[in-house]
C-alpha cells in the first residue's frame, strides 16, 4: 500500500505544482506588460529592471500562494482521483478490499500540510515582507508620492492631513494637523513643511516628528498639551535636548503605514496583528476588520470543508473524465466562495455580526460535507 501512497502522492503534488507555476506565471506575465511603462521608470532609480521585477514578483508569489492555496488543493486532489479513475486503478483498489477512504489518505494528508503551509505563509511570512508587498510598480523605490487621504487619530481626536507621502522615508509633505477642541489654545491647527513618524523606542511614544513648524509661529515658547494627563503635543520648550525651535512632536499610535497605506497594512499583517490594531484606540476599525479577524481564524476550516466538498462528487462512477472531473471543481469552488463572500459582506455592512458572517458557511456547507464523505463508502 505504500507504493500506492507514493504514487498518489507524487501526482497531486505534481499536478499542484504545475497549476500553481501556470497560474502565477500568467498573473506574472499580464501584470507585467500592464505595468511595464511603470517598471521601467523605476530601472532607472534601480540595479536593473529583471532583477527588479524578480524580486517584486517573488513577494507577489508568496501573496498568490495565500489566495490560491485553498482552490489549487481541491484541483489537485479531484484531478488525482480523477485520473487514477480513468486508468481503473482505483476499480483494482477496491478489488483488493482497499476502501475510497484509505485511498484518499495520502492525498488529504498532503492537503492538510499545504494548508498548514498556507497558514504560516499568511502569519509569518508575508508580515515580515510587508512594506515590500504594499509597494506598486511605480513605487518599488518608496521615494514617490503617493496621494494622502485625511485619517482622524480616534484617541485624541486630531486629523492627520498632507500634500503627500513617501514610503521610503516614512515622511509627510506639508503636514497639516487639525487639532481639537481639548488641544486647540494656541491655534486651530499645527502646519509645518514635514513630518517624520517615529515609532516608539527606549521609553518614548511614537509619533509624528514634525519639522519646519509654519502654523503656529510662537510653539516654540509654548507648553506641551496633554489629554488626560497624557502628553499630546511636545513643543522645543519642554524638550529642548532633542526638539530644535522649528520641531514639535505630536504622539500617535496610527503608525506610518496605517495612516498611509490602511488597506496593504490590513491585507498583509499578521491576524496578532489585527487584533492588536483592533484594541489601539487610535485607529478605530470598523466590522470589516472584525470580520476578516474571524475570516482568517475560519479559514483552514473552510479550505477542509471545500476539500471534502469537492473530492466524493469526483469519486461518482460518472466522473472519469479529468476535464469533466476540472469543471465540476469549479462549479464546486464558485458556489462556495460566492457563498462566502456574500456572508462576509453582509458581516462588513454590519447587517449580521462579524463572527457570524465568518462562521455561518461552515453550519451550511460542513453537514454536506460529512454526508458526502459518508457516501463514499457506501
Amino acid at each position: 500500500m505504500w507504493i500506492i501512497d507514493r504514487y498518489l502522492l507524487r501526482q497531486f503534488l505534481h499536478t499542484f505544482l504545475i497549476c500553481y507555476i501556470s497560474l502565477t506565471g500568467l498573473y506574472i506575465v499580464f501584470d507585467a506588460f500592464t505595468n511595464l511603462e511603470s517598471f521601467l521608470r523605476s530601472a532607472d532609480r534601480l540595479s536593473g529592471l529583471f532583477s527588479m521585477m524578480a524580486v517584486h514578483y517573488g513577494f507577489r508569489a508568496l501573496w498568490f500562494f495565500d489566495r490560491t492555496g485553498g482552490l489549487l488543493t481541491l484541483t489537485a486532489a479531484m484531478f488525482t482521483v480523477a485520473w487514477i479513475q480513468r486508468h481503473h486503478e482505483l476499480v483494482a483498489l477496491l478489488a483488493a478490499g482497499v476502501s475510497k477512504v484509505r485511498v484518499l489518505v495520502p492525498v488529504m494528508a498532503a492537503a492538510a500540510l499545504i494548508d498548514l503551509g498556507a497558514g504560516v505563509n499568511r502569519e509569518l511570512v508575508i508580515p515580515r515582507f510587508r512594506r515590500e508587498m504594499a509597494r506598486k510598480p511605480h513605487d518599488l523605490s518608496g521615494n514617490a508620492a503617493r496621494e494622502f487621504s485625511p485619517q482622524y487619530d480616534q484617541q485624541t481626536d486630531i486629523l492627520i492631513r498632507g500634500k503627500a507621502s513617501y514610503a521610503a522615508q516614512q515622511r509627510i509633505d506639508a503636514p497639516s494637523f487639525r487639532l481639537p477642541s481639548d488641544l486647540d489654545y494656541y491655534a486651530r491647527q499645527i502646519d509645518a513643511r514635514e513630518a517624520f513618524y517615529r515609532p516608539p523606542k527606549d521609553g518614548m511614544p511614537g509619533g509624528y516628528l514634525l519639522v519646519g513648524v509654519e502654523q503656529p509661529k510662537d510653539l516654540a515658547r509654548r507648553p506641551s498639551l496633554s489629554i488626560d494627563g497624557r502628553r499630546v503635543i511636545i513643543t522645543p520648550r519642554d524638550a529642548p535636548e532633542w526638539l530644535p525651535p522649528d520641531q514639535c512632536f505630536i504622539v500617535s499610535e496610527v503608525s506610518f503605514e496605517q495612516l498611509t497605506n490602511p488597506q496593504a497594512w490590513r491585507e498583509f499583517s499578521s491576524t496578532a496583528e489585527l487584533i492588536r490594531g483592533l484594541h489601539n484606540p487610535s485607529l478605530g476599525f470598523g466590522a470589516n476588520v472584525r470580520v476578516a479577524i474571524h475570516a482568517r481564524i475560519v479559514q483552514p476550516a473552510l479550505d477542509i470543508t471545500l476539500l471534502f466538498l469537492g473530492v466524493p462528487l469526483a469519486l461518482g462512477r460518472s466522473n472519469r473524465n479529468v476535464f469533466a472531473a476540472l469543471g465540476l471543481c469549479g462549479a464546486v469552488v464558485s458556489v462556495f466562495m460566492l457563498v462566502v463572500m456574500a456572508f462576509q459582506h453582509l458581516g462588513a455592512i454590519s447587517v449580521v455580526s462579524p463572527a457570524a458572517a465568518a462562521w455561518a458557511p461552515l453550519v451550511f456547507f460542513v453537514p454536506l460535507a460529512v454526508e458526502l464523505a459518508r457516501s463514499m463508502n457506501r
